[in-house]
């Protein structure tokens, strides 16, 4: 009689436990699952932010990397920023492709990193190909020419209804992509940008709405998103002005790691070009929100966006996913935890 009490009450305790840890953990632990496909389309170079994003994605085996795309300004040179930086953390076989240079008002702050000659990373000396693939003539095409559009589309043709575009820029390889080909471009499986500014604008809490910058170079791009027929999800000022502590900071430039060196040096560059000394980390919350959506709940609304880049909820069908309130403190620690993870 003995055993058949005792067994059954272990058996208890162990659902209760596990019961508990769920519960305070707000979920179980997740089932292996294939990672997302994603491509992330970067203005990297100017503001800090779109380095920790990309670190971000290179520590993150929920998503498998399929390419690279760089817009605005000068687009080659944020394509050798990106090169070098997978490189020094022997990350090969990423394509990069860059977009149609446009004009460009912001201080490119990290150009000297990306005109650096001191390639060193896991192989030795660099080698473009190495880092950035070999998928034939049509990626030597598309690099030549500067058609990260035509690529955005055609790695949409090959896995349809699989890919999540990560959008940390103005949106312009989306309105490319999108006027070239809609049908293709709405194969994606959703749209996942920084952008808007819907009850807040830059600044503290009480900052009335304001034209973000990444649409205020773009109004368009963001209309034609909208009305693509692609989900798209929005990580707007109101929830993504999250800033770097200094503790933070510290942990991440003191740690040694061929991410954090890379990020040091970025880091460096871009405080030394003005009075920024915090990061503010706009753009690693849509690639959280790819990966961590409890961290950053999204509401239904329909955006409207008028000439001048503003971005007004409006009545009517909803067309997008708007995160109005992100988990700080979750955001960063999973950002820093992240960060400071030695490869494996």
């Amino acid at each position: 009689m003995k055993s058949r009490i005792v067994l059954p009450s272990l058996f208890v305790l162990v659902l209760v436990a596990a019961g508990t840890w769920v519960f305070a953990h707000g979920q179980a632990a997740p089932a292996t699952t294939a990672p997302q496909l994603v491509i992330l389309d970067t203005d990297i170079g100017d503001d800090i932010d779109d380095a920790f994003a990309l670190g971000l994605v290179l520590k993150s085996p929920e998503l498998e990397l399929l390419g690279i795309t760089t817009e605005y300004g000068d687009t080659e040179l944020r394509a050798d920023l990106v090169a070098r930086f997978l490189w020094a953390n022997c990350v090969l076989g990423v394509p990069i492709v860059a977009g149609q240079p446009t004009s460009h008002q912001n201080v490119f702050t990290q150009a000297a990193y990306a005109r650096g000659k001191d390639h060193t990373g896991c192989a030795g000396s660099f080698n473009l190909t190495a880092v950035t693939g070999k998928e034939g003539k049509q990626l030597d095409r598309e690099q030549k020419s500067r058609d990260a559009a035509g690529f955005i589309l055609r790695k949409v043709r090959e896995h349809p209804g699989e890919i999540t575009l990560i959008c940390i820029g103005p949106l312009f390889n989306v309105q490319a992509a999108i006027a070239r080909d809609p049908a293709t471009f709405k194969k994606l499986k959703r749209a996942v940008l920084m952008g808007g500014s819907v009850y807040r604008g830059y600044g503290d809490t009480n900052a009335p709405p304001q034209p973000e910058w990444n649409i205020l170079c773009d109004p368009d791009g963001l209309k034609a998103l909208l009305g693509s027929g692609v989900p798209v999800y929005m990580m707007p000022l109101d929830s993504t002005q999250i800033h770097l502590d200094q503790k933070a900071q510290a942990a991440i430039f003191s740690r040694g790691s061929a991410l954090t060196d890379q990020l040091t040096l970025l880091y460096h560059e871009w405080s030394g070009t003005g009075e920024w000394k915090t990061p503010t980390l706009f753009d690693p919350v849509a690639v959280t929100y790819a990966i961590r959506p409890d961290l950053c709940p999204a509401t239904p609304m329909r955006i409207e966006v008028d000439a001048k880049g503003q971005t007004r909820p409006v009545q009517g069908a909803a067309n997008a996913q708007v995160c109005l309130k992100s988990n700080e403190q979750g955001f960063l620690g999973l950002l820093v935890d992240r960060l400071l993870k030695e490869q494996q």
